[in-house]
């Protein structure tokens, strides 16, 4: 995955927004002309752009906010299960100190922070502008238990729902050393 767009009307708020989760600026643009409308089927549109990297590298958030035309649609604020929604989860290293930390850009939690099986705490926020994402703590030894190795060999009901997270954003290194590792045992665990 390249990266993952979201339009809003406050650019330099969800900016702040998702450099607290760890996000670096890669920088911002104003996209207009033939070319653009001729991608999206709008033409004469003018968005303001900026594009955000995950600390790891491995993916992009695009945020846009539309000059010209106007948004036509409002979501932001629609239940999880409305046709079309999107939210992007997170991997967090501490989900205490990562929620105590997007409080104070106005992040909200949609409901409450819940322990999945022994493996993961998860919750829902509300960011700028209603904007959902999710974040997902990785307890430190679900890897050395296997609890990971049986999410990820869909052994449990709800993998599924998981799946984004697994693969998902890290916001520290650790993590994604981890997963690499726990996928090379996967994989030789697998042929042996």
């Amino acid at each position: 995955m390249d990266n993952v767009g979201i339009v809003v009307d406050d650019l330099p708020a969800t900016i702040a927004f998702f450099r607290e989760l760890g996000l670096e600026l890669e920088g911002r643009a104003t996209i207009e002309g033939d070319w653009a409308g001729r991608v999206t089927g709008l033409r004469d549109m003018r968005v303001e752009i900026a594009m955000m990297r995950t600390p790891d590298g491995h993916s992009r958030l695009e945020i846009s906010r539309f000059l010209t035309p106007p948004a036509v649609a409002d979501h932001r604020n629609a239940p999880v299960n409305a046709l079309g929604y999107l939210r992007v989860m997170f991997a967090v290293d501490d989900l205490d100190d990562t929620l105590a930390r997007l409080r104070e850009h106005g992040a909200q939690l949609v409901d409450e922070v819940v322990q999945y099986e022994d493996v993961y705490r998860l919750c829902y926020v509300r960011g700028p502008e209603g904007i959902l994402i999710g974040l997902a703590e990785l307890h430190a030894d679900a890897y050395a238990r296997g609890a990971y190795s049986t999410l990820a060999n869909g052994q449990s009901d709800s993998s599924h729902s998981l799946t984004a997270c697994q693969r998902g954003v890290s916001r520290c290194a650790w993590l994604s050393r981890t997963h690499e590792s726990a996928q090379a045992s996967l994989s030789l665990s697998r042929s042996g």
